[in-house]
């Protein structure tokens, strides 16, 4: 039976990699006493990629097992998931098979966090409180696009997210609005690579999967997932 702590268990079990792998899964799976596929399913539900199942990882030999947690316990805290499958075993085993090993292992602690990608500002503080200004003093979308110097789509998108936060009590007029005109919800929230799935989803008013389809389509990115590349025949 999922609860809200045991999925917050789930998600601390196969932590930030995404999407997660099946070793990853399955090693969940092991913490939690349940079965990969419901790991899996789970996570997908949860609006969490998950890698398709494939051919079965190569495993860990006892004797691997064994010098990956002399590794951990000589470099504990010293190296990320990354940076260990490149320096043990000759490269042998992906980053995703070692987090799966080492969470099987329980021995999360002594790696190194990975750096999570810092969203880069397309407005800076400055802009950020001309644009609360103006749009407190009843300025228009387009008033506000000219004075910063930025697109309307982009300020648009920039106002929904003000309001989202309750910095804005609410989103500046058009001046030249369009009935007709449907509005993109995912083109008005501009850039969206700081944005994560979820808050994208909130704010557009689509479900996750119907967002991450979209990012996939268009070759968008944000700050957990982004569309993979197509493959060059």
């Amino acid at each position: 039976m999922w609860d809200n702590k045991r999925e917050a268990a789930l998600l601390d079990a196969v932590g930030d990699t995404r999407p997660v792998s099946q070793d990853t899964a399955a090693a969940a799976a092991m913490v939690l006493d349940v079965s990969t596929r419901s790991i899996s399913a789970k996570l997908r539900k949860m609006g969490v990629e998950v890698e398709k199942a494939g051919p079965r990882a190569r495993k860990f030999s006892e004797d691997q097992e064994a010098a990956l947690v002399d590794f951990l316990g000589n470099n504990s805290g010293s190296f990320t998931y990354a940076e260990i499958a490149e320096a043990f075993a000759g490269g042998e085993f992906s980053s995703k098979q070692i987090q799966g090993k080492v969470l099987s292992l329980e021995l999360t602690d002594a790696v190194k966090a990975t750096p999570k990608k810092e969203s880069v500002k397309t407005y800076s503080d400055e802009e950020e409180a001309t644009f609360v200004a103006m749009a407190e003093a009843g300025k228009f979308l387009e008033d506000i696009a000219e004075t910063l110097g930025k697109s309307l789509a982009s300020v648009r998108g920039k106002a929904l997210s003000l309001n989202r936060t309750q910095v804005l009590a609410e989103i500046p007029k058009q001046r030249e609005s369009h009935a007709a005109t449907k509005v993109d919800p995912i083109e008005a929230l501009g850039d969206i690579s700081g944005m994560t799935v979820a808050e994208i989803a909130e704010a557009s008013g689509k479900t996750v999967r119907g967002v991450k389809t979209i990012i996939t389509r268009r070759g968008l990115e944000a700050s957990d997932y982004k569309a993979k590349a197509k493959k060059v025949a």
